[in-house]
């Protein structure tokens, strides 16, 4: 499965690997410093280039996780049931998972740091989804 981990804390992309690998759950994984980085890799061939799994941090500089998910928009049909974004975040901040729902790519919000739960979770879901 491919995925990718966004967040601009090397070590919090650190913690997210570990649990995945641990998991076996990523074939393909790309960890990105930037927003930025990760939506030019997305875009350049988004019919071909694109992860099963984003796990997206919201609070980055220049480029936050809010605002990757609406330079996504203009390509949402593609994305739709076939890349899976997860939020991945320290915030607690309620407002921050209400406005999470109002974003149809988003499939979920998980707290810090992603624990084996969080990726048996999400392997559940995909398989109903399948």
């Amino acid at each position: 499965m491919k995925t990718f981990s966004i967040d601009d804390d090397q070590i919090s992309n650190f913690l997210t690997e570990r649990a995945l690998e641990e998991a076996e759950f990523a074939t393909e994984l790309h960890a990105f410093l930037s927003a930025e980085e990760a939506l030019g890799f997305i875009t350049k061939d988004c019919e071909t280039n694109l992860p099963n799994i984003i796990f997206l941090d919201l609070n980055m500089p220049i480029m936050s996780g809010w605002d990757f998910l609406d330079a996504l928009q203009p390509y949402k049909e593609n994305l739709l049931g076939k890349c899976h974004i997860y939020i991945l975040t320290s915030s607690l901040d309620t407002s921050d998972t209400a406005r999470a729902r109002e974003y149809e790519l988003i499939s979920g919000f998980i707290h810090k740091p992603l624990t084996m739960e969080d990726v048996q979770v999400i392997l559940a879901e995909l398989e109903d989804k399948a």
